[in-house]
This record gives structure tokens, C-alpha cells and sequence, in this order.
């Protein structure tokens, strides 16, 4: 839950700014839909093959110029998965996708592979990846998801968008999220490998230390946290000093407001998703610019793969969701502003999360060499909290030449991160078998 995935606005405290400012940017969202009707209108007569213009620089340009508005003034829904099968042990298994468990702020979605004959490996451990809720959906770590497939069972959080939860259902905050981790564990049924990916590495280690600390059966197996703000003091990025620079007020003044109608969630506090749009967009501007204006020019020059990458790229990027108000000015405080979980001080429900209690559950950590949202060593700093994990169930890992995003998704994600998860997935599960890795992991005693 690094603060640039929210924006670059973390916030604390209550919603003062104006409630207005929803209500604002969804009337001018709505007077804009006649420009977008009529720039479909205009591509489609330009497209049309009996068009003379159709086969000129004039209509390609005016082509692209409507394609370009209308992508960019548009409201992007939540994307498909689009996985449709997997190959296991070289058989081709199609995929159903289910919900299994569900809250009102999340769906517990479960990735079940067809098998025509049970797979040769018998080791396919159960794989709980809880996703980010820090304003993209769940698809992104479509990636991650695909890489674990062929050798786990996996289930992932699905969040829900705040603005589609009606008021009625209560109010959702850091500690819920931690009920909702620990529920999700007890219906899996125990046997289960988490991944918490970035911003759920507070919650899942945290739900990790109180399960341990009473016993409880079903605790983890293993967890893995991957680019997750477990310490933001060790090697700060901007946006982690930009949190102690203005505050947690300023950020309560200025990021929370109200969800108007005619959504579901009418009148709950939530950090919007076209403000958090807004900080994303911002923090790499000039990168943004240069791609839509290279899909003009792939438009205009007929370079149809091109512009497709651009659209399925930016069709999930700019896919965003409302945050809770309260999960999220609670988050941001807890971990960015008071650092509670380092120092001790992190409650749950008024008692204290310790995670010296973890002795069982396996630990890994992930980090990238390049990662400008949870610096080097802010993930790692796990290990020296988790004091009482055996030497031999636990390690780290440093992916070298990769960002944020590359932790979890891309080449050398499939290639170089994902296996070394799954060897030590592997060797908690049958630790006297234990897998042999690729290159050895840094082990932390």
C-alpha cells in the first residue's frame, strides 16, 4: 500500500473537504457525453470503407484524433480476467473462475483448473494472493495470477469499489480488512501459501501475528510480502516523506468526500478514484503524454498492434475504484505517518499486534532494485520483527534491474520471481524434500 498507489494523497482523520467535489466531477463527466457520442459518431464515418476519405491522412487523422478523446474523457469499467486456460504438466486445462467467499467490500475469487487427468506433480499447495486496495482492481496482477497457475491452487481478494457499497453495510476500516484476511484463511480451511502483494503486507503480516499468537490452526503457512511498506523509515521514497512532510490534516482536508447519486454507495466518505487517477497520472506525466501521443501516430500510420498494446495497458491503468474513507486515512496513518507497526504500537481492536509471535508460518520477502514507492529494505524489515521464525523458513529476496510494478509482473517476473516463490512455497509445504531453487535465496537468520 505504498502512498503512490494511492495517488501520491494519503490522508488521516475525518472527511471535511467538500462534499461537492463528487457531485462536480460527475456533471461534468455527464455534459461531456455528447462530444463522446458525436467522436464515435465521426470515427465510424471516417472507418467506413465506402468513404474516400477513409484511405487519406485526413480521415486516419480524424480517426485517431476521435479514438484519442474519447479514451481519454471516458470512465473506464473494471477489466475482464480473461484467462481462459492454462498449460499444467503439458495438458491444456481450461480455467472457471468463481466467487467462493464473499463480504460486502470483497469477493474471495478462486481460479479452478479443469483437469481432464490429475497432474503428475501431486504438490499443488492452496494460494491465497491478496491483491492490493489501493485503488486498482484486482485484474492487475492478471500477470501474477497466470504465473502461479500451473503449479497452484489460487485464489485471489477481489475487492469491491467503494461507491457500490450502500451505507447500510457499515463502515469498512484497516481492522476489517484484517477480519476479512483472517476469515478468508478459516474458509480455505488451513494448508494455505499467502502472497500479499505492496500494500497488503501490514494487514496480512498482521493477521499472520494474531492468528499465531492464539494458536489458531488455520494460520498460514507461509507468507510472502512482496514491495510492501513493512518499515517506510527505512529508505524513504518522496512519496513516503511526502506523508510526514504535510501531515495526516492536510490529507484529511483535501482527498475525502462523498459519493453522490445515483451510485449505490450514495452519501459514504471515500477517497475517489479520479483523484487517486489524478496523483497516478501526475507522478509520471511526461511518460503519459508521450504515450497517447504515440497512439495518435500508430492510429494515423495503421500501426494496429501498437495501438492495441496502448489500449489494453491503459484500459487497466486507468481502471480505478473509491477507497473506504476509513481504511484508508487509517492505513496511512498507521503506517506511513506513525510507522506503528515497526515500533510496536500497532493495534487491532485494541490489542496489540506483535509479530515476534509468528514461530510457524514461513517467511519470504521481495523487493526490487528499483522501486520508487516501497524503497529497498522497507519489506525486509519483516525479518526484524519476525524474530522467532526458524533461520531455515525464512529469506530474502532482491530482484535486481526492476521497479514496483516488476516485482510482480512482466518478464522477469515469470521468469527470475515467481519460481523462487513457488521453491519456497515448495519447501514449507514439504520442508524435508525441500525444492531446489534457482539461485539461492538470501537467507535471514
Amino acid at each position: 500500500m505504498a502512498i503512490g498507489e494511492f495517488g501520491g494523497a494519503p490522508a488521516s482523520g475525518g472527511p471535511v473537504i467538500s462534499n461537492g467535489l463528487y457531485w462536480f466531477y460527475e456533471t461534468g463527466h455527464a455534459a461531456l457525453q455528447p462530444a463522446r457520442a458525436l467522436a464515435d459518431v465521426t470515427k465510424l464515418y471516417f472507418k467506413n470503407s465506402l468513404n474516400p476519405f477513409a484511405h487519406f491522412t485526413y480521415g486516419k487523422t480524424m480517426v485517431a484524433a476521435a479514438e484519442l478523446f474519447e479514451r481519454s474523457t471516458r470512465r473506464y469499467g473494471k477489466p475482464d480476467w480473461n484467462l481462459n486456460s492454462v498449460m499444467v504438466g503439458g495438458e491444456r486445462a481450461p480455467i472457471h473462475i468463481t466467487t467462493v467467499w464473499e463480504r460486502p467490500f470483497c469477493r474471495l475469487i478462486h481460479f479452478e483448473r479443469m483437469f481432464c487427468h490429475m497432474p503428475r506433480r501431486p504438490q499443488q499447495p492452496k494460494l491465497l494472493i491478496v491483491a492490493p486496495m489501493s485503488g486498482h482492481y484486482a485484474t492487475l496482477l492478471r500477470g501474477t495470477v497466470e504465473a502461479f497457475l500451473p503449479n497452484h491452487d489460487v485464489y485471489i481478494t477481489d475487492w469491491v469499489d467503494a461507491r457500490m457499497v450502500p451505507v447500510s453495510e457499515g463502515r469498512f476500516d484497516l481492522d476489517d480488512y484484517i477480519d476479512y484476511v483472517i476469515s478468508m484463511l478459516h474458509f480455505l480451511g488451513g494448508d494455505t501459501h499467502v502472497i500479499a502483494v505492496c500494500q497488503p503486507s501490514v494487514p496480512v503480516l498482521a493477521a499472520t501475528a494474531l492468528m499465531e499468537a492464539d494458536n489458531d490452526p488455520y494460520a498460514p503457512r507461509s507468507i510472502t510480502l512482496m514491495g510492501g511498506p513493512i518499515d517506510t523509515r527505512s529508505n524513504p521514497t518522496a512519496v513516503n516523506k511526502l506523508a510526514e512532510e504535510r501531515g495526516s490534516d492536510w490529507f484529511r482536508r483535501n482527498v475525502i468526500t462523498r459519493v453522490p447519486f445515483p451510485h449505490p454507495g450514495v452519501t459514504r466518505d471515500v477517497y475517489p478514484g479520479f483523484l487517486q487517477l489524478q496523483g497516478f497520472v501526475s507522478m509520471n506525466l511526461d511518460r503519459h503524454v508521450d504515450a497517447h501521443s504515440n497512439l495518435f501516430f500508430h492510429l494515423v500510420k495503421g500501426d494496429g498492434d501498437s495501438a492495441q498494446k496502448h489500449r489494453e495497458f491503459y484500459d487497466e491503468y486507468l481502471a480505478v475504484m473509491d477507497l473506504a474513507a476509513e481504511y484508508y486515512l487509517q492505513t496511512v496513518d498507521t503506517v506511513f505517518i506513525r510507522h506503528a507497526l515497526p515500533k510496536g504500537e500497532m493495534t487491532y481492536r485494541g490489542r496489540r499486534v506483535d509479530p515476534s509471535k509468528i514461530r510457524n508460518t514461513g517467511l519470504l520477502t521481495v523487493e526490487g532494485e528499483h522501486d520508487d514507492i516501497s524503497g529497498v529494505g522497507q519489506t525486509e524489515a519483516a525479518h526484524k520483527l519476525c524474530v522467532n521464525i526458524p533461520p531455515e523458513r525464512k529469506a530474502h529476496y532482491l530482484q535486481l534491474g526492476v521497479g514496483h510494478y516488476g516485482v510482480f509482473n512482466g518478464s522477469r517476473f515469470r521468469s527470475e520471481v515467481a519460481p523462487r516463490i513457488s521453491d519456497f512455497i515448495l519447501s514449507i509445504q514439504t520442508p524435508a524434500k525441500a525444492a531446489v531453487r534457482r539461485t539461492p535465496l538470501k537467507v535471514v537468520g
